[in-house]
């Protein structure tokens, strides 16, 4: 049992916004549901003196909070949110796979960098069920103990991480920099800070369907992160996911376990995920597969109750009662706070030349969100190698580190 108990209901949006923020740290808690559960609605009551404000959140200590902001909670979890100095050699916006390598390889060569990620530490990796193409891990590894390595990795060198906060804007311009060249990096929480430069490596989030319905179902059945809701599950007839790629039928080859079969959806005639993953779902009876299958709507009240699709072919009409719908269509990068700063591609993605820096003199980016990455873990290791070494060159142009050989 974990020793942090969330206390809500489905239909609550500050309850699924807590839930994803424990997630994305990869803190670990147990649901009770108080519709469901009349224990657990005793027991908030009993905590509010009557009250039945939600999420409310027990600590081990028994202290708790009720419907806490993000800032609240990251203040409880004791996650640093301010940067201890003013003025860095290099700022790196994410802290997913390709932030904390070009962090590690910073610190290796005496560059003072911070990490600054909006959501929890690991990225999209850190959320993952498994990791099966990364190597060196011929027996595959959790997401979640890849990502920790990552962190660790990190700290052993001093590596300053900052987490829950984001970088709100960037600017060329810096207050007191008597060369003119240094970037304006601004927190989420209102601090600036004065930096050389900066690697951008924000990633891509999950795209949604933008059907009827999906919206106000989100995290009451409507989910994006398998690892993260899947357990909740257990023991369901049917679970539902949308997509037919390497992220789909991974996450549902995960989802299998809680679910007695998973229904795959996939709007293209054929899947698109790799011959192996094919594979495991076609030989395994737990899967019934739909290709050329558009979901057109989604429908419940307080929870998901109906799925309504289209076959594309001959125009006829579906209907499902999964019991939780899985997202899995494709990413959009993270870049909205960069729009009109720097050049992006038609979707959104970082425009970079090839030694990775954007249109912004001194501003590179590195991983998923830079245009034309392959948006694979090992790849995004390998552009945060790439992308530090690209902006250790920048420094020493600039005078801000002497001319010396690179260690790799």
């Amino acid at each position: 049992m974990a020793e942090i108990k969330v206390y809500g209901a489905p239909w609550c949006p500050d309850c699924r916004r807590s839930k994803k923020f424990l997630a994305e740290h990869r803190v670990p808690f147990d649901w009770v549901d108080i519709d469901q559960d009349p224990e657990g609605l005793a027991h908030v009551q009993e905590l509010q003196r009557g009250g039945r404000t939600i999420p409310t959140i027990v600590f081990p200590d028994g202290s708790y909070l009720l419907e806490p902001s993000d800032e609240a909670l990251a203040t409880k979890l004791g996650l640093s949110r301010a940067a201890e100095r003013n003025v860095y050699d290099l700022v790196i916006a994410g802290g997913g796979p390709a932030g904390l390598t070009a962090a590690i390889y910073a610190a290796r060569e005496g560059i003072q960098a911070v990490v600054v990620d909006s959501g929890g530490l690991g990225g999209q990796a850190g959320v993952t069920e498994r990791v099966d193409n990364y190597p060196g891990f011929p027996e595959g590894i959790r997401g979640a103990d890849l990502a920790d390595r990552l962190i660790a990795h990190a700290r052993r060198y001093g590596v300053e991480l900052l987490s829950a906060v984001s970088v709100a804007a960037i600017a060329a311009e810096c207050p007191g920099d008597p060369k003119g060249s240094d970037l304006r990096v601004t927190l989420g929480t209102g601090q600036e800070l004065c930096s050389h430069a900066v690697l951008i490596a924000t990633g891509t989030t999950y795209r949604r369907l933008g059907v009827p319905g999906e919206e106000d179902l989100i995290g009451a059945g409507v989910h994006f992160c398998a690892t993260c809701d899947g357990p909740f599950y257990a023991g369901a007839e049917e679970l539902m996911v949308v997509g037919g790629g390497n992220s789909g039928l991974e996450e549902a080859i995960f989802l299998s376990q809680f679910a007695s079969r998973v229904r795959i959806v996939e709007f293209a005639p054929e899947l698109r995920a790799s011959r192996l993953l094919q594979d495991k779902v076609g030989k395994d009876p737990h899967f019934v597969v739909h290709t050329n299958t558009q979901v057109t709507e989604l429908r419940g009240k307080g929870k998901i109750e109906e799925v309504v699709a289209k076959d594309r072919a001959s125009g006829r009409e579906l209907r499902w009662a999964p019991a939780g719908v899985f997202v899995f269509i494709g990413l959009d990068p993270n870049t909205q706070f960069l729009l009109g700063t720097l050049e992006v591609d038609r979707w959104g993605f970082i425009v970079t030349d090839d030694k990775f820096e954007t249109t912004l003199p001194g501003v590179y980016a590195a991983g998923d969100v830079r245009a034309g990455s392959t948006k694979q873990l090992g790849a995004a290791v390998g552009e945060g190698v790439t992308g530090l070494l690209m902006v250790r060159s920048y420094l020493q142009r600039h005078s801000h580190l002497p001319r010396v050989e690179v260690n790799a």
